[in-house]
Parts: structure tokens; sequence; C-alpha cells
């Protein structure tokens, strides 16, 4: 009877765990019709030489109706990328082209849809807030989340 006790305690904090393993250098990040991700935090770890995010757009709308992308920059950037990204339009995954600025992003999707990014973590600074968002025209004042480094 201890084994099993011991071997529920074990089960029972590996579901307190986030929703990927740091040391995996990946998460998948589900995206929604209603203008949410699923996930509001993500944690790199520094022994990652490069970390991947894999999107997946789990409604079923159209990319012109409510398409979504995961962006990732500077807190202090966010805004202004959101904003430049409105005039750059649907083409463009409404993103700034060539933005030094945005440090990493996937393919504006529509439901059905994935796309993935892959960055070197070597480009973030540990103590800086990070925030990954959606571009999509108004989406990102409720689609949005920290990136944090550890280790």
């Amino acid at each position: 009877m201890p084994f099993k006790l011991a071997a529920t305690a074990v089960l029972l904090s590996l579901a307190s765990l986030p929703a990927f393993a740091a040391e995996d250098c990946q998460v998948n990040v589900a995206a929604t019709d209603q203008m949410t991700f699923e996930t509001d935090a993500i944690e790199i770890s520094q022994s990652c030489d490069t970390f991947t995010v894999n999107l997946e757009h789990t409604g079923s709308l159209p990319v012109e109706s409510m398409g979504h992308n995961w962006v990732l920059a500077k807190e202090s950037d966010v805004q202004g990328i959101a904003n430049d990204g409105i005039a750059a339009g649907l083409d463009n995954g409404y993103l700034p082209a060539d933005d030094d600025r945005i440090i990493a992003h996937t393919d504006l999707i529509g439901g059905g849809e994935s796309s993935s990014t892959t960055f070197d973590v070597a480009e973030l600074e540990e103590g800086e807030d990070y925030t990954f968002f959606c571009s999509f025209p108004g989406h990102v004042a409720m689609m949005r989340g920290s990136v944090t480094l550890v280790d």
C-alpha cells in the first residue's frame, strides 16, 4: 500500500507541472475562435540553444475573420508592433516587414491550421520582460502572455 501512495503522490505532483517540460525546448500553444491562447505563460530554460513554439488554431473560423499568430517581443515593443501591423495588412500577417523588434513569429493561421517558429534562446536577456501576443487587429488586448527565462 505505501508504494501506491507514493506513486499517487508522484502522479499528482506531475499534474501540477506546466503543460511542457522546459528541457524539451518547445511548447504547444492553442488559439481559439474566442480570441484566447490556452496558455498565458511560457518558461524557457536557459539550457536550450533554440526554442520552438507550435501554434494550433483549434477553432473553425477562417484566417480573414479570426486569424491568429504567435509573436514574441519585449513587452515595451508590443503595442508599437501591433499598431504597425495593422498598416501591414492581412497579406503580411499583420506584422511590419523586417521589424527588428520582433524576436520570433509564426504565420497567421485560420481554424484547423498550425504553424511553428524556432528562435535562438540567446536572443533573450535575463531580467527583460517578454510578451507573446497575436497581431491580428484587436487581438493584442486579450491574446497575450509572458515569456520568462528560467534556470
